[in-house]
């Protein structure tokens, strides 16, 4: 192996122009560690928002921006890869807390997932960050059951595919949101219930309309700001908002008197700075509850553009022009 690896380095923050191709040292796999040799790399909004210079790596993460990719084992700590199954050679996904738009990648041995049976490369890379969020959000801390109402804001989003998908597999009601009718049709070709267009309809109404006035049990929500206060009045009694980015802002007032009378629970979180026995936790209910649905093609990988990672620019322009529905992946040809 040689000691260089070509890597997508931010050169300095700003547009995504300033994400250029460029060579690193390749990292070396420590304890309880695996080094992937990578051939797609997933791209997520949280690369965009460290792009910015507003998305700092958690201390020890590499500065090489990426959060999830597919490939290849070269190597790694031995008795760590037994304990969960892996050896070198093995094709796998991996969540990472950064160094994801690299040709290697060190990952922790527990969040390393196989490639589902049947997938390539690029659809294994689609899986990490989304999944693991949404079952972490979704399921985890939003508790959703069969029978109950999910409302997803954004959802032609890589996280708004996933949550649709996931949402109907395990038995609920789902219900979105998107930007366009476009959108809303994508959403409710990929088995979404409901799709409502929240620039031409209030999405309160539009949800107190089609749950007869009972309202949403959980909310996902990516947008945070004022959204909170309406997403508040249209929660069922119980409801729950899980809060998983602030695209709409961090200040959030709402209702509180209506808080205490619906018993309403408002929550969030991040996983990128989570330790890593909590996404092991994450990554053997997927591997149990998840990976089946996919081998079987209940639920599918939704992949929008693929872009050589030299054109990570290009990449991020397309996210930020919220054009898309569905990932954007980057592969790592010769």
């Amino acid at each position: 192996m040689t000691s260089n690896m070509r890597a997508v380095e931010i050169t300095e923050f700003g547009s995504p122009e300033v994400l250029q191709l460029g060579e690193r040292p390749v990292p070396k796999a420590g304890q309880g560690e695996l080094l992937i040799r990578v051939l797609a790399s997933g791209v997520n909004r949280p690369d965009v928002i460290q792009r910015k210079g507003h998305y700092a790596p958690p201390p020890g993460a590499s500065d090489i921006p990426g959060l999830e990719v597919a490939g290849v084992v070269e190597s790694g700590d031995e008795q760590a890869m037994a304990r969960v199954g892996i050896k070198v050679g093995d094709r796998v996904c991996a969540l990472v807390a950064g160094g994801g738009y690299a040709e290697l990648c060190v990952a922790p041995v527990e969040q390393c997932l196989p490639v589902p049976k049947g997938f390539s490369d690029i659809e294994a890379a689609s899986l990490p960050e989304t999944f693991y969020t949404v079952w972490s959000n979704v399921f985890d801390r939003g508790r959703l059951q069969a029978g109950e109402v999910l409302l997803i804001q954004g959802g032609s989003s890589g996280i708004g595919v996933t949550a649709i998908q996931l949402g109907k597999a395990f038995g609920a009601t789902v219900i979105v949101t998107a930007g366009t009718d476009k959108k809303c049709q994508d959403c409710l070709e990929l088995g979404a219930d409901h799709a409502i267009n929240y620039k031409t309809q209030d999405f309160v109404a539009e949800v107190k309309r089609i749950t007869d006035g009972k309202g949403a049990d959980v909310v996902l929500d990516m947008v945070a700001g004022d959204y909170v206060a309406r997403e508040a009045e249209c929660l069922a009694e119980d409801g729950r908002i899980v809060i998983i980015a602030v695209q709409g802002g961090v200040q959030s007032g709402f209702n509180a008197g209506l808080v205490l009378r619906r018993r309403l629970t408002i929550t969030g979180s991040t996983l990128r700075p989570r330790p890593v026995e909590f996404k092991a936790a994450i990554a053997r209910a997927l591997r149990e509850r998840v990976w089946p649905l996919l081998e079987s093609g209940k639920v599918r990988p939704i992949i929008h553009s693929v872009f050589p990672a030299a054109d990570a620019a290009k990449a991020h322009a397309l996210m930020e022009s919220n054009q898309h529905t569905g990932k954007i992946i980057l592969t790592w040809g010769s």
